[in-house]
């Protein structure tokens, strides 16, 4: 008989890193690792080439004596703390549209439009390492931005950033899902099921119920099925012995997801043409 001792995997800071220092769950700071750099804040500073070689999760202290705790950044953390130029996709909704499209390791995705990234960030970090994300933006200003927030993450070499009104076309075929995030949806459906493989998913985000109504209508008239839309609301809660209760304030409508599935269009023969005539 004998016994197995896990071994904690344990993963140093090194600069150039990419560190939360948190302090509160209101107060987080996402800042890189830099000899000779010094973080600034209210609690005191603190020099960030001090943190190279620690562990992530160590406990720091400023120069006033405040703890923060030096956390490894989360999906999340660079989706939120990004660097903005429009309305991001919050992460409750994002994490839906990543299941309902059934996408994973080595899938081929295309997504309109880019925006500043934070939904290509999820996009392609589940797509990873063999899967690629195409990204249609017709704004130089948001791929850019995209361009930036997708390097920060590690993840560019998993996006190509295409300067194309997607409402025109979508170049790729056989992809195993197009992800929308856009004000015309209903514009890309019958290139989107072009695109897809037989079978593949369609994925629609639209805060307005006008623009699902219209997205629906096209999905159904270019022959998608499993059409479906919901809405996803979050609330938090505030956990304390005998005083836990929801949070006064909730992340509540941002908008509607739609999602569907293409079904590839019976073939007609000769004599059943005929037959209807």
């Amino acid at each position: 008989m004998f016994q197995v001792t896990e071994k904690l995997a344990t993963e140093k800071i090194c600069e150039g890193d990419y560190v939360i220092l948190y302090l509160d769950v209101r107060r987080t700071y996402m800042v890189k690792v830099k000899t000779g750099k010094t973080f600034h804040t209210h609690k005191g500073y603190l020099k960030l080439d001090e943190l190279i070689g620690m562990e992530f999760g160590a406990t720091v202290r400023t120069s006033l004596g405040v703890e923060f705790a030096a956390l490894k950044p989360a999906l999340t953390d660079y989706i939120m703390k990004s660097s903005r130029k429009t309305q991001i996709t919050y992460p409750k909704d994002t994490a839906l549209m990543v299941i309902f499209s059934g996408i994973g390791a080595g899938s081929r995705v295309v997504e309109s439009g880019t925006g500043t990234g934070a939904l290509t960030t999820a996009l392609a970090h589940y797509v990873k390492p063999t899967g690629k994300v195409t990204t249609y933006e017709i704004r130089e200003e948001f791929q850019k931005a995209a361009e930036k927030n997708l390097k920060r993450a590690g993840l560019l070499d998993f996006v190509e950033l295409k300067s194309k009104d997607v409402t025109a076309g979508i170049d790729e075929r056989d992809v195993d899902a197009v992800v929308l995030d856009l004000a015309t949806p209903w514009l890309v459906v019958p290139h989107a099921y072009d695109a897809l493989k037989p079978s593949g998913i369609i994925v629609s985000f639209s805060p307005s119920i006008d623009q699902v109504v219209r997205t629906t209508e096209a999905l159904k008239e270019n022959n998608f099925v499993c059409i479906e839309t919901v809405e996803c609301l979050m609330r938090g809660m505030q956990v304390e012995r005998g005083k836990t209760r929801p949070h006064t304030m909730m992340t509540g409508h941002t908008g509607y997801i739609t999602h569907a599935r293409k079904a590839l269009r019976l073939k007609v023969t000769h004599e059943e043409n005929n037959a209807t005539v």
